[in-house]
């Protein structure tokens, strides 16, 4: 059975999430977050660098959410909650799942880990600039959703997945506020619907 380390509110709620849409059995094994735990030698075996999620299954161990998914849906997926590889349709799959972590979330990061290591010293500046930064994605991707219900048109994939978890950071941290991007403002209430979403943030 997979085994996935997750603390509600962190990345590994991607990985729960699709399990969650595959009707997968899974086991969520709940992490002690305090930086003193993530810094220890047990916490390293299964994530070298300290952040949450980590997810085994066997003897496999894997500590990125984005490559969790994917995996989960190569071996357990079905064909499901995806394009056929290789077609136009897949490759803007890829793209916006690679888009959601590389450079939306990288903004979004920044923006939490400044607050954790400085507090009330964060530089203003600097979150200003990451928040900007964010707003930018936020505005590509409502633009890109004009006149769709999901990233690729009429079909949830794990496309949404990877992005609606990015989505729920930017509104964490302020980058994005109620009636701003209507588009994406539409799409998030309608991933925020789904029973599987629901269970994921439980």
């Amino acid at each position: 059975m997979l085994r996935i380390y997750h603390v509600p509110g962190t990345r590994s709620v991607r990985v729960v999430w699709l399990c969650e849409e595959l009707g997968l059995a899974h086991e969520r094994v709940p992490v002690d977050f305090s930086p003193e735990y993530r810094a220890s030698a047990e916490w390293r075996r299964l994530n070298p660098v300290g952040k949450v999620p980590a997810m085994t299954d066997g003897d496999l161990v894997l500590f990125e959410s984005g490559a969790m998914v994917e995996y989960i849906l190569d071996r357990y997926g079905e064909g499901r909650l995806r394009p056929t590889p290789g077609s136009a349709s897949h490759a803007r799959y890829l793209q916006w799942s690679w888009f959601a972590e590389a450079t939306f979330a990288r903004p979004l990061g920044e923006i939490v880990n400044h607050r954790r290591v400085f507090g009330d010293e964060s530089s203003v500046r600097v979150l200003d600039e990451m928040r900007d930064r964010a707003r930018i994605c936020i505005q590509a991707v409502d633009d890109a959703l004009d006149g769709k219900a999901y990233l690729l048109g009429g079909d949830f994939t794990a496309a949404d997945i990877m992005m609606g978890y990015s989505i729920f950071l930017a509104k964490r941290v302020g980058a994005m506020k109620e009636g701003e991007f209507p588009n994406v403002s539409a799409y998030f209430a309608r991933l925020s619907a789904r029973p599987a979403f629901a269970s994921a943030m439980a």
